[in-house]
C-alpha cells in the first residue's frame, strides 16, 4: 500500500488518503472520497461509485493501478 500511496500522490494533484481498519484505504479529493482500496492477499479491490473491481496483485504493479485510478479521477 506505500508504494501504492506513492504513486497515487505523483499522478493526482490535491489527493488525500484515510486509512480505514484491516488493510482498507480511501482517497479523497476535494473532500469527497473517491475510491476505496482494499488490500485483500492476494488481490485488491478497488470500489468506486459502487462498482468493485478485482485486481490479482501478481499482475497488477501499484503505478498501473494508479493511473487507472488517476483516469477515473480526471473523468468524474
Amino acid at each position: 500500500m506505500k508504494q501504492f500511496k506513492i504513486q497515487v500522490a505523483s499522478k493526482i494533484p490535491g489527493i488525500k488518503f484515510q486509512d480505514k481498519s484491516g488493510g482498507e484505504l480511501q482517497l479523497i479529493k476535494d473532500g469527497n472520497v473517491v475510491a476505496t482500496v482494499k488490500d485483500e492477499k492476494d488481490y485488491v479491490t478497488v470500489t468506486i461509485k459502487n462498482n468493485t473491481f478485482k485486481y490479482d496483485k501478481w499482475y497488477t504493479k501499484p503505478e498501473h493501478l494508479a493511473e487507472t485510478i488517476r483516469v477515473y479521477v480526471e473523468r468524474s
